[in-house]
């Protein structure tokens, strides 16, 4: 049981932090322009892609760097030349258009790549185990990841609240005209807020690729999950989106490895549930069956009963 609960959390706590780096930036873009970006974890796709292709060629290292870059840059022309563009038509249209991008972006990977996963290899000097815990191995990589996440998350920070381009950028998220009047460029803010998430969302595909998967399919499976976490932890907190990683993340691990039915939870209270009625395949679900759901559960019932997450601020 011990062992259980500690590598659940130490998952939850690598799957959380992967999840943060992939929910921030759409959390900063949304809070700024308004823009669901439904591209957003294609942007992780093509991080994952990018880190893939540029490691056979020059090595991780290089790849852990250029790769993010080529996505923020795809991103800020995304911006640019797309969405700007398109702001003046409503918010309809930027979602259309997201959605699209969503598709041209997965087909093109289908066309340089193919349909099926390819071989991103942990690299060479990462690839050992780091220490053990109750006799099993934890992975260098592991603990790789869980640095770079949270490195990101403390750096991000700092960025926002004790640089000038930090203080442009929140002021610009609730007074764009008054920042535009004090002569600093709002659209130029806007295309590197963009460009910047996109980045963000490139580096987690880049050390997430090598931990999932890294396949066509990986943007339409994890793409949905940070949607829950933006609106679980309030739309546009970035605060909020770090707490709901980490929750969902550890909600899906530990549902995982809970083999116990709606049946054996009522036996626990004492009461005796008839398992051959109509409801029979239902009292038998296990949990460890329902984990994918859950979030999406735990999403409905926060917008039932909090419908502005857990950090989202209330309109006025």
């Amino acid at each position: 049981m011990l062992e259980y609960v500690l590598f659940s959390l130490l998952n939850s706590l690598v799957l959380g932090m992967l999840l943060f780096m992939l929910s921030s930036g759409l959390t900063l873009i949304f809070s700024m322009m308004g823009v669901l970006n439904f591209a957003h974890a294609s942007f992780y796709m093509l991080g994952a892609y990018f880190g893939y292709q540029i490691s056979t060629w020059v090595g991780f290292w290089p790849a852990l760097v250029i790769a993010p870059l080529l996505v923020g840059g795809l991103g800020a022309l995304v911006e640019r030349y797309g969405l700007r563009s398109l702001h003046k038509y409503g918010h309809v249209a930027e979602l259309l258009f997201t959605v699209g991008l969503f598709y041209i972006i997965e087909e093109s990977v289908n066309l340089i790549w193919g349909r099926n996963a390819v071989m991103y290899p942990i690299p060479k000097i990462l690839d050992f185990p780091v220490f053990k815990l109750l006799g099993a191995d934890v992975s260098a990589y592991r603990m790789f990841m869980l640095l770079i996440s949270m490195g990101m998350f403390v750096g991000l920070y700092l960025v926002l609240t004790r640089t000038r381009i930090g203080l442009i950028i929140q002021a610009a998220l609730t007074h764009p005209e008054g920042v535009n009047a004090l002569g600093h460029n709002v659209p130029a803010v806007f295309m590197l807020v963009f460009g910047g998430g996109s980045a963000l969302a490139g580096l987690a595909g880049v050390i997430g690729g090598i931990f999932l998967i890294t396949e066509p399919a990986m943007a339409a499976t994890l793409g949905p999950i940070v949607f829950v976490v933006i609106v679980v932890g309030g739309m546009g907190s970035l605060t909020g989106a770090f707490v709901a990683s980490l929750l969902l993340a550890a909600i899906q691990t530990f549902a995982v490895g809970i083999e116990y039915s709606l049946t054996d939870l009522f036996a626990l209270f004492g009461w005796r549930v008839d398992a051959t009625g109509f409801f029979r395949d239902i009292w038998r679900i296990q949990l460890s069956h329902t984990g994918p759901i859950l979030p999406y559960l735990f999403m409905v019932l926060m917008l039932m009963f909090r419908p502005k997450g857990l950090m989202g601020k209330r309109e006025s």
